[in-house]
């Protein structure tokens, strides 16, 4: 064999390991994307989800730039007496929310939970408006959250421009997401537990600052909420800071939309939504608290987005500076950044899981509605991953700027939701009592009804009427705050109008509300009618005899009250 024959042969040899090669490589990265097979709109995703994971989900899973930013705006807008009273008030409100949602939540666990509530309950127009609403607000929440990585790590390395840390922060997070639901699940409980542990000690920390328990470092005491400093700028400020409160309470539905990959839904569920008692209370209430007492408000290291692009550190790397423990705030701020990765990581997951709800139910294009063998919706997730590079505008316009308009349209987006869960909540009960269902039957009752579904409705109308008398009061008059303000409404009456033509006049379809007695109350209920009692009764006799052993002590109390803490 000549030279040139022997060549010629190492060359097809060296072909064939090339497309042998290549086609390993592309079979482990579609291994990877899609699971042992390729994604198919007949796959499911999974129920890995344990309880602890949804527990700590609605205990502190989406704080994030919220209460660690925002907060500091909220009291710089208006002082720490108005900013907590605005905190509590939307509290409040968010907690009936969440109760109300989470009686459909137990009963019907589904990753659309509301969209699909509202399309079964009410009409479809309303289902389509609140998935897509709802997708918006957390797409557009992976670009605020991004901004506000990026101002953390510039607490370290200012030279560096927030796109470069946009890009490391949001590539480990979205490899993450393709692994499996039980990777988000854990990760989640990871990074919640830590961001509890550090709102717990910033709230002793602060507190004992407060109180000149540093030596060397005399108190301010009460003196932030004397002299009237408690209340600036009367009810046009007070009414500003509830966009701040909104985006801060953002994502305490999530419980509802993890629903529908967790276990035993009809016993995590209630568990869950019950636990966000002590996120409102401990992690918003005494954390505005605690910062009002130590910061004052014309202090100019508070977040002021709204009036400048210079972001500072947070507030509660202020305070345990200003404590005396200056090494301590880099751990902070380390633990900040965490909180900011896991708040990214859940806007993956909710953007997700709601495209994907949308494409099952025909109301957004079927690709969306692929899911891999491993039960990870794929071409949903890099959707969400497209609308992230809204992030690198801020290279253009400046943080601060950005993350106000961002703030702006996810805060009134997650009122307008809020509104429509109470709406879709009292049409449930209609049709449930229409359909003569008994409420045994629910594995979770809420309390007072119809008290908090209808105070839902009444208090959003009233922070939206809030919202827009502040934007036109304020002066000097900005058209742009008035958009700002209605920029998420606008994109609501869009959504709902849009469906209703293309309802009448596309699908001929003349019936906009579903009749009492046709609500679907049946398909994906964790349980048929009169089976509640059945199984909760055999439940409870299997917990019985497994707790006879048991010797009561301090953990069967604190179990005790927890049952019946709503």
């Amino acid at each position: 064999m000549s030279d040139m024959e022997k060549d010629a042969v190492l060359q097809d040899e060296a072909a064939v390991d090339d497309e042998v090669v290549s086609k390993t490589l592309t079979s482990g990265w579609k291994r990877f994307l899609a699971g042992s097979s390729y994604a198919s709109a007949e796959n499911e995703t999974k129920r890995a989800m344990q309880s602890r994971h949804l527990m700590m989900i609605a205990i502190g899973g989406t704080i994030g730039t919220g209460i660690f930013l925002s907060a500091g705006s909220a009291i710089a807008l208006a002082g720490p007496g108005s900013a907590l009273l605005s905190y509590f008030v939307v509290g409040m409100f968010v907690y009936s929310v969440v109760i109300s949602l989470g009686e459909m939540s137990a009963m019907f666990p589904v990753s659309g939970a509301f969209s699909v509530f509202g399309s079964r309950f009410v009409s479809p127009a309303l289902g389509f408006t609140l998935g897509w609403n709802y997708w918006f607000q957390w797409s557009l929440s992976i670009p605020s959250e991004l901004t506000a990585a990026a101002i953390i790590l510039q607490f370290w390395a200012p030279q560096v421009q927030a796109w470069e840390w946009a890009i490391v922060i949001i590539i480990p997070v979205f490899l993450l997401q393709l692994i499996h639901v039980r990777v988000y699940g854990e990760s989640e409980y990871w990074f919640a537990l830590i961001k509890v542990l550090m709102i717990i000690v910033f709230i002793f920390a602060g507190l004992i600052y407060d109180w000149g328990g540093v030596k060397g470092h005399p108190g301010p005491g009460l003196s932030n909420f004397h002299n009237g400093q408690a209340f600036i700028g009367g009810f046009q400020n007070f009414a500003q800071t509830f966009v701040y409160a909104f985006y801060s309470f953002g994502g305490v539905e999530l419980v509802a939309v993890a629903a529908g990959e967790s276990v035993q839904p009809h016993k995590t569920v209630p568990r869950a939504i019950k636990a966000t008692f002590f996120r409102i209370v401990l992690f918003y209430i005494l954390t505005i608290l605690t910062i009002g007492l130590c910061i004052n408000w014309q202090d100019p290291t508070l977040l002021s987005a709204a009036a400048d692009s210079d972001v500072t550190a947070s507030p509660l790397t202020v305070v345990f500076q200003r404590a005396g423990f200056g090494a301590a705030a880099h751990v902070v701020n380390a633990v900040l950044l965490t909180a900011v990765l896991s708040a990214t990581n859940s806007c993956f997951y909710a953007s997700s899981r709601m495209l994907l709800s949308l494409a099952r139910s025909g109301q957004a294009p079927r690709v969306f509605g692929w899911v891999t063998s491993r039960g990870v919706p794929v071409p949903a997730l890099v959707m969400a991953l497209a609308v992230s590079s809204v992030t690198f505008l801020t290279t253009i316009w400046g943080e601060g700027i950005v993350f106000t308009w961002l703030l702006n349209l996810t805060g009134i987006s997650a009122l307008l939701v809020w509104g429509s869960i109470g709406l879709i909540s009292l049409r449930f009960r209609a049709a449930y009592q229409a359909q003569g269902r008994s409420l045994l039957d629910l594995p979770y009752v809420q309390p007072f009804f119809p008290l908090l579904p209808a105070g839902v409705v009444v208090l959003a109308l009233l922070m939206f009427i809030a919202e827009g008398y502040s934007a036109v009061k304020e002066q000097p008059f900005e058209a742009k705050n008035v958009a700002a303000t209605y920029i998420g409404v606008a994109l609501y009456i869009v959504l709902y109008s849009g469906y209703t033509i293309y309802e009448r006049f596309g699908l001929g379809i003349r019936q906009h509300f579903v009749p009492l007695l046709e609500v679907d109350l049946q398909t994906d209920a964790v349980w048929k009618p009169g089976e509640g009692t059945i199984i909760r009764d055999d439940e409870g006799r299997g917990g019985e005899g497994a707790a006879g052993t048991v010797t009561p002590g301090w953990r069967t109390w604190l179990s005790y009250a927890a049952k019946h803490v709503y």
